[in-house]
């Protein structure tokens, strides 16, 4: 049973500015795993629109880091899988079970869309690392609604089944004014199986005020010509500071990715790495993307979904 005192209908600030709310369905009642894996079909998957990111609120000046550099080690996988359930769909090169796509419907205009995320270690094993902008409109806008996350999608394969989303979490600096140094959410999932999601798959670690040049690996689903969204793409290089309190990397990816995660020392061989950043939006030469700097501010969200995770 959801306990009242956990209900967060509206954008609210909690002490750390970060904003939480269950998640619902379109019809706006709490959302069940069972009325989640109905409506998406697979035609409703095939249709959803890859999402971007609105008009952005962005710091008059580049933002110096600082702070003592923290990180959290990733976990492995517990729960065997099924043989048949992955039969057929062995993973390719740079292939993460830890990321997937992730699909929702906006409120505010009724349609469907596919964003990506990966999961990210903790405790209790259910936490989902994406953008803001992939559980909350922004400045003006809702919490999504009709939330999932399918680990490891692959032409329309499921081979880990279809998570549902229990609680959204983001910034409120990204909820109130769409601000992009803010533009990440973080996704507390139901069980699957009696199982939880990093149990099943394994789930990365987490890192910040790691310094704005840093070697990444970027996993994503583009879903924007030239790309299909059937398949996980990556990108590999260093990073830099676009601007204000983002950084940039030379990646081609398109709508759809975004959400997607920024590994540090990612391991092809177990398809863990150290999430420092998450697909934000494109800059304006297509051939490179920002993602919001990875400060103390993620930590607060991490500890704030963590706490709120049943």
């Amino acid at each position: 049973m959801l306990a009242a005192s956990v209900l967060v209908p509206t954008a609210q600030a909690a002490p750390n500015g970060s904003a939480a709310s269950l998640a619902r369905t379109s019809d706006n009642k709490i959302q069940s795993a069972a009325a989640a894996e109905a409506y998406w079909t697979p035609e409703r998957m095939a249709t959803a629109i890859p999402a971007q990111a609105p008009a952005t609120v962005q710091a008059a000046s580049p933002h110096q880091p600082s702070g003592r550099a923290g990180s959290i080690e990733g976990v492995a996988p517990s729960v065997k899988v099924k043989a048949e359930q992955a039969q057929g769909i062995g993973t390719m090169l740079n292939e993460s079970a830890t990321v997937g796509k992730v699909y929702f419907t906006n409120p505010a205009n009724g349609l469907n869309y596919v964003c990506s995320g990966a999961t990210v270690s903790s405790a209790k094993r259910k936490l989902v690392q994406t953008a803001g902008h992939c559980v909350h409109g922004g400045a003006g806008g809702q919490w999504m609604s009709n939330w999932v996350f399918v680990p490891r999608y692959r032409n329309g394969a499921r081979p880990f089944g279809t998570w549902s989303a229990y609680q959204l979490t983001a910034r409120t600096a990204w909820i109130n004014s769409s601000n992009s140094d803010e533009d990440m959410g973080i996704v507390i999932m139901q069980t699957l199986g009696g199982s939880s999601i990093a149990n099943v798959v394994g789930g990365n670690g987490l890192r910040w005020n790691w310094g704005y040049s840093v070697s990444v690996t970027i996993l994503g689903y583009p879903a924007g010509a030239p790309f299909t969204g059937e398949l996980q793409y990556f990108c590999q290089g260093t990073t830099w500071n676009g601007h204000s309190q983002q950084v940039r990397a030379w990646c081609n990816m398109t709508g759809g990715s975004s959400g997607g995660p920024w590994l540090q020392e990612y391991n092809d061989q177990n398809g863990l790495g150290y999430i420092n950043s998450v697909v934000s939006h494109r800059h304006a030469d297509a051939s490179q993307m920002d993602g919001p700097y990875f400060d103390n501010d993620i930590k607060s969200l991490y500890d704030f979904a963590e706490s709120l995770s049943p």
